[in-house]
C-alpha cells in the first residue's frame, strides 16, 4: 500500500465532477454517458491512490467490478436486498440495466490504458534525455 497524491487528487476531481453531473446536468447526453464513461476513471483513480498496482490490472479490476455492479442491475439486487429507497444505495449500486453502460465503461477503461501508455512514453522519453 502507498499513497500517491496526484492519483487521489484527480479521484477527487472527478468525484466533484460526478456529483455536479448527478446534481445539475439534465441532458440526454452527459449524463446518461459521460457519468457512466467517468466512474471507471474515477474508480481507476481512487485504487491507484492507495495500491500500486500494475496498469493492466488495476484497468481490469475496476472494469470487472463496474461489470458486475451493472450486473446486479440486471438481476435488481437493490430490490432484493430492500434497498431501493435509499438514496445513497440507489446511487452507488444504480437500479437500471443498460447494456450500452457496459461499452462506456469499456471505453473508459481504454482511455485509461491510452492516458496510461502516453505517461509511461513521456516518463521514460525524459529519462533518457536526461
Amino acid at each position: 500500500m502507498q499513497f500517491n497524491l496526484k492519483y487521489f487528487l484527480a479521484a477527487v476531481i472527478l468525484f466533484f465532477v460526478e456529483v455536479l453531473i448527478a446534481a445539475f446536468v439534465q441532458d440526454c447526453f452527459i449524463r446518461p454517458y459521460g457519468g457512466d464513461f467517468l466512474v471507471v476513471i474515477f474508480l481507476y483513480c481512487l485504487l491507484k491512490s492507495f495500491f500500486r498496482l500494475p496498469v493492466k490490472n488495476a484497468i481490469l479490476g475496476v472494469l470487472l467490478f463496474a461489470f458486475a455492479v451493472e450486473g446486479s442491475q440486471h438481476f435488481k439486487l437493490i430490490y432484493l436486498l430492500g434497498m431501493q429507497d435509499n438514496t445513497i444505495a440507489s446511487a452507488v449500486m444504480g437500479n437500471h440495466f443498460e447494456l450500452l453502460d457496459m461499452l462506456l465503461y469499456t471505453l473508459g477503461a481504454l482511455a485509461i490504458f491510452g492516458t496510461e501508455k502516453l505517461r509511461s512514453a513521456a516518463f521514460r522519453s525524459r529519462k533518457t534525455s536526461a
